[in-house]
């Protein structure tokens, strides 16, 4: 599977506002109490601000009927793209010496 490299992946907030409340017609307020979580804290996850959780990626995986595993990975592709791109702190990784029998 390619994708392209030079776009960050979709949050998983955004496939969920997008993909699931908006079809749906359900506010984020609905959404928040049928997740057993705060509206607060919906919103930061739907607005990309936070990152989704193994907790999160079970209750939308209950709720939605989809897998807890899909929610973690589109949270896992975010996650490898910001190290690609984001760069590293080469200091930091500078002593990591290879395991090697």
């Amino acid at each position: 599977m390619s994708r392209a490299r030079n776009r960050r992946p979709t949050h998983p907030g955004q496939v969920l506002l997008n993909d699931v409340l908006v079809p749906l017609k359900t506010n984020i307020s609905d959404a928040a109490r049928k997740l057993g979580v705060s509206r607060k804290h919906l919103s930061l996850f739907i607005n990309g601000h936070i990152p989704c959780s193994r907790d999160m990626a079970t209750r939308l995986g209950k709720a939605t009927d989809t897998s807890m595993e899909s929610w973690l990975n589109m949270q896992t592709a975010i996650d490898v793209w910001e190290s690609e791109h984001e760069g590293i702190d080469a200091e930091k990784y500078a002593s990591i010496e290879k395991l090697t029998a």
